[in-house]
């Protein structure tokens, strides 16, 4: 690759560095791991970045390269899917606040929180960390994701309800959420 390319690839990719580690991490559960699969993604990267197209979102290019290669080899080391029964996800507990879920990541992410997210079937937890935690809007989660915009939706719902349904009693516990009342 000639000195010129490399310039552009350095200023359209590496200013999303943090953001791959961010995401490798959720995606991995390993501070080592999550290292070698932004490395793996950065070569892969720079190897096809003559397809990539000027102009267009280098953010979404690069998170799509570094899930595909989750895909093609961490995740089946990591470990296999695991179901839910969607059936036992909560309902809201104040159907009047419009977005519970929202205000709970924005007011408070720690390690009780991180956990949870961890916990979550790789496909919601991808979409939920790609938006509640990296702010992404929901067209380019789905173009990262290879997804219809759709799907992203249904999937950061049902994550938010599993977790919401996982971190109640600790958002009870910190003063998040009230308790609820007890019944006469």
């Amino acid at each position: 690759m000639s000195s010129p390319a490399v310039a552009v690839f350095e200023d359209e990719a590496l200013p999303h560095l943090d953001t791959l580690y961010r995401v490798a991490l959720r995606l991995t559960g390993d501070s080592s791991a999550a290292q070698d699969l932004v490395q793996d993604t950065m070569l892969r990267a720079l190897r096809g970045w003559k397809s990539f197209r000027p102009g267009s979102n280098a953010r979404a290019w690069l998170v799509t390269i570094l899930r595909n290669q989750f895909i093609n080899g961490w995740r089946s080391q990591k470990r296999s899917p695991s179901g839910i029964d969607m059936e036992s996800i909560p309902e809201p507990p104040d159907p009047q606040d419009p977005d519970p879920e929202g205000r709970f990541f924005t007011e408070l992410v720690d390690e009780e929180v991180l956990r949870a997210v961890d916990s979550l079937p790789d496909d919601f937890r991808e979409v939920l960390v790609l938006s509640d935690m990296e702010g992404l809007p929901y067209a380019e989660i789905a173009a990262s994701l290879e997804i219809p915009v759709g799907t992203v939706k249904s999937r950061l719902f049902r994550a938010r309800r599993i977790l919401q349904g996982q971190l109640r009693r600790y958002a009870e516990s910190t003063g998040l959420l009230a308790p609820p009342e007890p019944a006469d």
